[in-house]
């Protein structure tokens, strides 16, 4: 494996985009570092496809997306190359309307000044530091005991009773998963999941030779029926759960589900991973599997769906000590430590309330945006919750996934095909639509809009007809 897919097969599974997209951001980024220059010849595709354990078609969309964006150009019977002159903006094809991404499952950003004042002050807190240079220096991994109590703080309204001693501060949510899927399981293991879930997960099983078995699922979640046969055929390593405002599919289990599937990972002893990014957005909220089988369960949950990803700090809370002393070794092994200095602003701003008024505002502007799309999408069968900040559209016949994501992305729509969140094939014919990032309420319906429009025309009359 040469240099550049060594470097992509590690940088992709960390970026919080669409598989295809982080191709293109890591090709971006190794040209702005000068790794990669002009003229220069890219990996084939195969071998793309190969290192990041992902199909031919994600991988040709990649360089796609990278090409659309001038940073490389293909050159038919050679390969792909690096432009010889980059720009300084990427270049993209728009709409006459303009672009606003609807890939990206980020939150709506803040709008209120007060909240963007706290948010202001809490960084500028971090130059006031009495001992500055100690965020510069390296740092025990999981966190001081200040950091990990305010962990549980922030976590006491989903998993109260939290001992700071078993809760790990962790380089994202995302560095957690990866800790985890490689202390319990081994190249060739098998780890259960939902057939549609978080693709981060499968990157990380790709890295790590772990195969993945996708269970169906419905709009109340993971079948429990299904896990139990697969626990009685083929005993998983772990079963991997995203249960509240899943993504992509917004299905929240339901608590009849939540007992069942607590009671056959306890009478088989499957651990539990509880990845619960969007579980403090609800505001009636059901309780965690880590409060139904608490000696089997590792949760974690952090604050990019709060704050941003760009904090990156995650928050994993360990069955017990034994469990906290081996995840510390193999976490600290992978990541070394969180960022200090990130560290200690999120722990600041859990400490004065600025966590929870971002999360109260993130709740009644995704509230907002829902009440939009009921309207724009009025009579069009997708899944939504009330409070989360994205959506699932199942794609009606006759269009295709790759028809309506291709006439939308010609009026300036950008959203995911289910391909990207498949853990078996087929993948179903749908989409993910975010409601959230930097668009505006206006933008955001606008966009909806023209979701609407397109789905009502049929795809030979789209192909020749304006919006």
């Amino acid at each position: 494996m040469n240099n550049d897919l060594r470097r992509w097969a590690a940088r992709v599974p960390e970026i919080d985009r669409p598989t295809y997209h982080a191709i293109a951001d890591a090709i971006a980024e190794d040209i702005q570092a000068g790794r990669l220059r002009g003229s220069e010849k890219l990996p084939p595709l195969r071998a793309v496809a190969e290192a990041l354990g992902i199909n031919f078609t994600t991988a040709a969309r990649g360089y796609a997306e990278a090409a659309q964006r001038g940073l490389i150009r293909g050159q038919p019977g050679s390969g792909s190359f690096v432009r010889g002159e980059i720009p300084a903006e990427p270049i993209r094809r728009t709409s006459p309307i303009g672009t606003i991404d609807m890939s990206m499952n980020m939150p709506p950003e803040p709008t209120d000044p007060d909240l963007i004042e706290r948010l202001r002050g809490g960084l500028a807190s971090l130059a006031r530091e009495d001992d500055l240079y100690g965020l510069l220096r390296y740092q025990e991994f999981g966190g001081a005991r200040a950091d990990r109590e305010a962990g549980a703080q922030w976590l006491a309204h989903r998993l109260p009773d939290v001992d700071p001693a078993n809760l790990l501060v962790c380089p994202g949510a995302h560095g957690a998963l990866l800790g985890l899927f490689a202390a319990l399981a081994r190249p060739g293991d098998v780890i259960a999941c939902e057939a549609l879930g978080y693709p981060g997960i499968k990157g990380i099983a790709a890295h790590l030779g772990i195969r993945l078995a996708g269970l169906p699922a419905d709009r109340d979640g993971l079948d429990p029926e299904a896990f139990a046969g697969l626990c009685a055929a083929n005993l998983p390593k772990a079963l991997y759960i995203n249960p509240t405002l899943a993504n992509p599919t917004t299905a929240t289990l339901s608590m009849e589900r939540r007992t069942a599937i607590a009671e056959i990972a306890q009478r088989y002893g499957v651990p539990i991973i509880e990845d619960d990014p969007y579980g403090c957005l609800p505001a009636r909220r059901l309780p965690p599997l880590a409060t139904l089988a608490p000696q089997l369960t590792f949760y974690v949950a952090g604050l990019a769906k709060v704050l941003g990803a760009g904090l990156r700090i995650g928050y994993l809370v360990l069955p017990n000590v034994r469990y906290t002393a081996r995840l510390t070794t193999t976490l600290a092994s992978l990541a070394v430590m969180a960022n200090p200095a990130m560290i200690r602003l999120a722990t600041r701003w859990i400490v004065d309330g600025t966590v929870r008024a971002a999360t109260l505002a993130i709740r009644e502007e995704s509230r907002a945006r829902q009440r939009l799309a009921a309207r724009a999408l009025a009579g069009i069968d997708y899944w939504a919750q009330p409070e989360g900040f994205h959506l699932w559209l199942p794609v009606p016949r006759p269009w295709t996934r790759v028809e309506l994501g291709t006439r939308l992305r010609q009026y300036g729509v950008a959203a995911v095909e289910s391909d990207t969140f498949a853990m078996r094939s087929p993948a179903p014919e749908a989409m993910r639509i975010c409601l959230g990032g930097r668009s505006s309420r206006d933008e955001c319906h606008r966009q909806l809009e023209i979701i609407h429009d397109a789905i009502e025309h049929l795809p030979a009359m789209a192909a020749g007809a304006d919006l």
